[in-house]
């Protein structure tokens, strides 16, 4: 039998009542939804496989359109020890010859930034679970969930338990459980035929190694040293985060054995596998990996969600990874999933009922499902599409269309013409 597990109120005579939440996962993606929902007063719970969560050892971008919602959420620019972006500085990796490329849009107020996840994710994890507006949401690790039922509402546990929601937000990402009950069927991640080593390296001995002086010279922000001379994608990009005092690497690579299924997801690797993907890359790059690394290198499958005919079901809906996981060669994924959790705060009011769910849930699908399906794409196209790469520093309508979008302006317009009475 379903049992509740959500806190009880004693509440004014017609005061409108909160909604009791479940979200399918404790990602950025699903700590932001938590803190959307209960600064709106409702009563969040967020259930997570794992025993202890924690962010990899990596840097991650946080564009304007996303640190705008940050802002809106109260976060601390302090606590994510932030590096800014004004651009990107373009190598070709044969010669080692390089271009400044900055941003194309000017900044009206809201920054780029660089950041480590982990600090990010400490960030989210104080705004969902710690003092603020409205009910702190619980975050329950060791709480796996096998099945959800988008139509009754709810959400059934490894351990035989049934949890009763007004709401389910799957947030569990490219393996996500919620997905399948949406559909009805199981969908997986399509192998994209690339795979990135990832590694942070310390960069306090940067400034004494006159060979990697092209990581600091030029404008703030990242750069990308990339083989020209045809064939499939080989690619560093690298940035500074944590106040600059680590650098994160990413070097993108053909990986034709994907598919093979006894291939780990993110095995460590060593030092000279990645040189011998990239040994013909100018000596000055190949340099940066003698660094000391600040977390062992790994090697990530890059892996893409196929379009979806929908996210939502009854009174369930899907954020981020698991609506449109995606490459990140538009620095866009966090922010998506940030933008979707700014969306369902500004369709879910305080007083929002049960019954309102399946409707505000179509509205959510209609604001949100074209934008994600379009970063899906895009992402794919700067990898597998030749004159597709590098497109998005050479658009401005690109980066206008990613960067000055506001999510909250354009939900709460919705609301008001569709819902407020």
């Amino acid at each position: 039998m379903a049992r509740s597990l959500y806190p009880t109120m004693d509440l004014p005579e017609n005061s409108p009542l909160p909604l009791n939440v479940a979200i399918v996962g404790a990602g950025m993606g699903g700590l932001a939804a938590a803190i959307s929902l209960r600064r709106n007063g409702h009563h969040v719970r967020i259930f997570e496989s794992a025993q202890m969560k924690a962010e990899i050892g990596a840097g991650i971008s946080i564009p304007r359109n996303a640190v705008r919602i940050l802002k809106r959420f109260g976060y601390s620019k302090e606590h994510v020890k932030p590096v800014d972006f004004d651009g990107v500085e373009i190598f070709d990796a044969k010669t080692g010859v390089g271009i400044s490329t900055p941003l194309l849009i000017p900044r009206t107020g809201d920054e780029d930034i660089f950041c480590h996840r982990s600090d990010v994710y400490k960030e989210l994890t104080r705004l969902a679970t710690g003092e603020g507006d409205g009910p702190p949401a619980e975050l329950l690790l060791g709480s796996k969930v096998l099945a959800c039922d988008p139509e009754a509402g709810t959400v059934t546990l490894s351990n035989g338990e049934t949890i009763p929601a007004d709401l389910i937000i799957g947030a569990d990402g490219i393996h996500s459980v919620v997905r399948n009950d949406i559909l009805g069927h199981a969908v997986k991640a399509s192998a994209s035929g690339w795979s990135c080593f990832r590694c942070v390296f310390d960069a306090s001995t940067l400034d004494s190694i006159p060979e990697l002086n092209w990581v600091t010279d030029g404008i703030t922000g990242a750069r990308s040293v990339s083989w020209r001379e045809g064939g499939p994608i080989r690619m560093f990009f690298i940035y500074k985060c944590r106040n600059g005092s680590l650098l994160n690497f990413a070097g993108y690579h053909a990986d034709p054995a994907q598919d093979d299924p006894g291939r780990p997801w993110k095995p460590t690797v060593a030092r000279e596998e990645i040189l011998d993907h990239f040994k013909d890359f100018h000596p000055k790059f190949l340099r940066l990996l003698d660094l000391p690394a600040d977390s062992p290198p790994m090697r990530w499958q890059l892996r893409a969600m196929p379009l979806l005919p929908t996210w939502i079901r009854g009174r369930a809906a899907l954020l981020g990874d698991s609506a449109h996981a995606t490459l990140p060669l538009l620095g866009q994924g966090a922010a998506m999933a940030f933008e979707e959790a700014a969306t369902l705060g500004c369709l879910l009011p305080l007083g929002t009922t049960k019954a309102d769910i399946p409707a505000r849930l179509e509205a959510y699908q209609t604001l949100r499902k074209e934008r994600g399906e379009y970063v899906n794409v895009e992402s794919l196209a700067q990898a597998s599409v030749p004159e597709k790469r590098g497109s998005y520093l050479r658009s401005p309508e690109m980066q206008a269309r990613m960067l000055e979008y506001d999510s909250v302006k354009v939900a709460n317009e919705y609301y008001d013409a569709h819902f407020r009475s």
